[in-house]
């Protein structure tokens, strides 16, 4: 991952996590932890958007797992617990830096249908798959700035989602809340996202501004 911002990820893979955490690791910590090293990462710099941030992110990782490493009681659970540190490190960065987004009123965000929106714009009128084809129209870079655009509360569970396949009970897990909440956190996430794609379609002229029908 080296040129791509991943200097610290290659020295900690190398067996550096002594020299870069400041700390011995004790027995058993390098060889449950650094295989999830690259996911961290990746994560890491989909939540952010800067490879050095998340380098930052994932070296604060590991030293606040090494520093209580001894309370983790089931070590089959190793991944889920270093996702748990990564995700509040994010948040608690985010919240310090005030770069909590607003989305809006709820209830408006839960009207919003992109569905309906492309249905009633219908930009591809041959297509039986109009709603795959509108999403295709965005290039990674245009999904990444949307994702970004997220308050962390919604975004940090669409990332483990997609990005890590988490399940529903393991993210629950993860981020310390109840079943219930991490649905509901992924249903406003993503109505969230789909609002940010529309309005980045709107800017890109590949649909017109829309306006409902009247009864």
């Amino acid at each position: 991952m080296a040129g791509a911002g991943g200097e610290v990820v290659c020295s900690l893979e190398g067996g550096d996590l002594g020299k870069q955490t400041g700390a011995e690791p004790p027995p058993g910590f390098e060889e449950l932890t650094l295989p999830h090293l690259k996911p961290l990462y990746c994560v890491g710099l989909r939540l952010t958007g800067d490879p050095t941030l998340a380098e930052d992110l994932v070296q604060e990782t590991y030293l606040k797992a090494l520093r209580s490493f001894a309370s983790l009681r089931d070590r089959a659970r190793v991944r889920g617990w270093l996702f748990q540190i990564l995700s509040r490190l994010v948040t608690d960065r985010y919240r310090a830096l005030g770069y909590e987004v607003s989305v809006g009123d709820s209830t408006d965000l839960d009207r919003f249908s992109l569905y309906d929106r492309i249905a009633d714009e219908d930009p591809f009128p041959y297509s039986d798959r109009l709603h795959d084809d509108f999403l295709a129209q965005f290039k990674d870079e245009d999904v990444r700035r949307a994702l970004l655009a997220l308050p962390e509360v919604y975004r940090v569970p669409l990332v483990l989602v997609y990005a890590e396949e988490m399940s529903y009970r393991e993210l629950a897990e993860v981020l310390a809340c109840p079943l219930g909440t991490v649905m509901s956190r992924l249903y406003r996430g993503r109505k969230a996202l789909e609002r940010e794609l529309w309005e980045c379609a709107k800017r890109r002229g590949l649909v017109k501004t829309w306006t409902p029908r009247r009864a």
